[in-house]
């Protein structure tokens, strides 16, 4: 996310909170935690990743950064932008969901999110919302959206009125800095910024149910910024995958969980 020193306290934190390989004792729809790599794919260098949904089998991918911030459909073989919309300079997009027909976009610190068309990427409106934006998705109902904090929100996409607010867990302890999000088979998978791993929680009680550890996914030396971190989930509910990536990362992973 954004360019700050995280401390050693938090370091040890989240390290204790995702010291764990399993899927716990909870059922879930999406298997095991492990995965094996089934297709690279390539993934542009300059796409500060934010958010990443699929769409009519393309990606569309959110990007960050003031004067960097877009909206754009990528072409999954060749990692070509095939559509593109820039936010206004002073924004810093973040993460984005596709839910009833329309796109929604946060930006981080404006306390203002954009709705788009789906195809013709034409702006449809605007939102509030307090605090900052870092990710979204839905459950089918209402928008999910992450502040970088360990609560996730519930909002209702016809008012934009929270709902319901849920922390986040692991064994007792909250799981701070969530990120990207995206709805899986009744799951919320979440990734934790500076974190090679991505929760996966329970939408009702916050508690997560298992990690999936994504550490290697990359080779030494194929990215060298500090911030070229884990972020982005798309998931393909008509297909089954279930794709990754990073921020700056030059690779698009397409993973089975075991």
């Amino acid at each position: 996310m954004k360019t700050v020193l995280l401390s050693l306290v938090l370091l040890s934190i989240l390290a204790g909170a995702c010291d764990r390989s399993g899927g716990g004792n909870a059922p879930s729809n999406l298997g095991g935690s492990g995965y094996e790599v089934v297709k690279t794919y390539p993934h542009s260098r300059d796409a500060y990743t934010q958010g990443l949904i699929f769409h009519e089998g393309k990606l569309i991918e959110s990007t960050g950064r003031e004067g960097k911030s877009s909206v754009r459909r990528v072409d999954i073989e060749t990692g070509d932008i095939v559509q593109k919309v820039s936010l206004p300079f002073e924004y810093f997009g973040e993460g984005l969901t596709l839910l009833n027909g329309k796109i929604y976009q946060l930006t981080w610190q404006h306390q203002t999110g954009f709705i788009y068309d789906p195809v013709s990427f034409e702006k449809l409106g605007e939102f509030k919302y307090f605090g900052e934006g870092w990710g979204l998705t839905h459950d089918g109902q209402q928008l999910i959206l992450s502040d970088g904090t360990h609560r996730l929100r519930f909002i209702d996409p016809s008012t934009f009125q929270v709902k319901k607010v849920v922390s986040v867990t692991d064994r007792g302890a909250p799981v701070h800095r969530l990120n990207e999000l995206e709805f899986a088979r009744g799951e919320i998978l979440a990734n934790v910024w500076h974190s090679d791993k991505i929760a996966r929680i329970e939408p009702e009680s916050g508690r997560v149910i298992g990690w999936i550890d994504l550490s290697g996914l990359l080779k030494p030396g194929e990215v060298s910024d500090e911030d070229a971190v884990l972020n982005g989930i798309a998931y393909d509910e008509s297909t089954g995958r279930l794709m990754v990536t990073g921020k700056m990362w030059p690779k698009l992973f397409e993973i089975r969980l075991k």
